[in-house]
């Protein structure tokens, strides 16, 4: 009798137990926003932005469900011809119908995955029916927090050649240095010809680090902000001493803490 009584209680105690677990589930799900994201640009990168968030929550606590995620996948050789022409009324339309789009697909907040759009993120943003994330202003907050004095950013050539970065960081009281004309246009290619197309060679690899190398002996940066969502396909750690700041994991991070109510 004793024995069947303490098998009683602890399948008791397991059902409770299982129980509590879903009732704590369905309450965290309760409080997490629907997250939206114009994706696509390119496509190499929004699968890092989804499994990042994904596992983001994973790790975070095993019983936390996952969030609702929503990805309009736009075509990027639209925003390439749009932003190489400097057509900066029609990317922000362009850019502001798809939010909209996010929000009537039940989205509560919404992000670029991409950084050369936010050449005209303030401008998306005040448009914007729905709270958004800026990859640009998210980075900052860490460089701010790592101290950084003088980071280096690669990107593609719309990134480098503007100055949304250096505004950012100049608000912070930090100075952005990007690569030589040429450097730039190297990076650019390599980006559009081989990294967004998932084409990742070690030859490329090191072409891009001997340009950051360049960068810190003649430029003294004390780190280097990634500043296109494909080149942490390529440039996935820290080199030659100095922090490599990966803006699509910023950005994700950020993305969780505002869909948990973080900040």
């Amino acid at each position: 009798m004793a024995i069947s009584i303490g098998v009683g209680s602890r399948k008791e105690s397991d059902f409770e137990g299982s129980i509590s677990f879903i009732l704590s589930v369905l309450h965290r799900r309760q409080y997490m926003k629907k997250i939206g994201i114009i994706g696509g640009l390119g496509p190499e990168s929004t699968i890092d932005y989804y499994k990042g968030i994904i596992n983001a929550f994973r790790n975070r606590d095993v019983g936390l469900a996952t969030p609702e995620i929503i990805i309009y996948s736009a075509d990027v050789s639209r925003l390439l011809e749009l932003v190489e022409a400097k057509d900066w009324n029609n990317l922000v339309d362009w850019l502001v119908i798809r939010v909209k789009a996010l929000h009537s697909a039940g989205a509560e907040f919404a992000v670029i995955g991409s950084n050369t759009p936010h050449i005209v993120y303030d401008k998306v943003k005040s448009r914007s029916p729905i709270p958004m994330l800026s990859i640009v202003d998210e980075t900052c907050k860490r460089a701010s927090s790592m101290k950084l004095r003088k980071p280096g950013l690669i990107g593609t050539k719309f990134t480098m050649g503007s100055d949304f970065f250096q505004k950012a960081f100049h608000d912070a009281g930090i100075l952005v240095i990007v690569p030589t004309k040429d450097e730039q246009q190297f990076i650019h290619n390599k980006i559009i010809s081989e990294i967004q197309l998932g084409i990742i060679k070690n030859s490329t690899r090191q072409e891009l680090l001997s340009i950051v190398k360049r960068m810190i002996d003649e430029d003294s940066i004390d780190g280097l902000i990634i500043g296109c969502t494909e080149l942490p396909l390529i440039l996935k750690k820290d080199e030659y001493g100095i922090p490599f700041l990966n803006t699509t994991a910023i950005h994700i991070d950020s993305i969780v803490n505002y869909c948990i109510g973080k900040i």
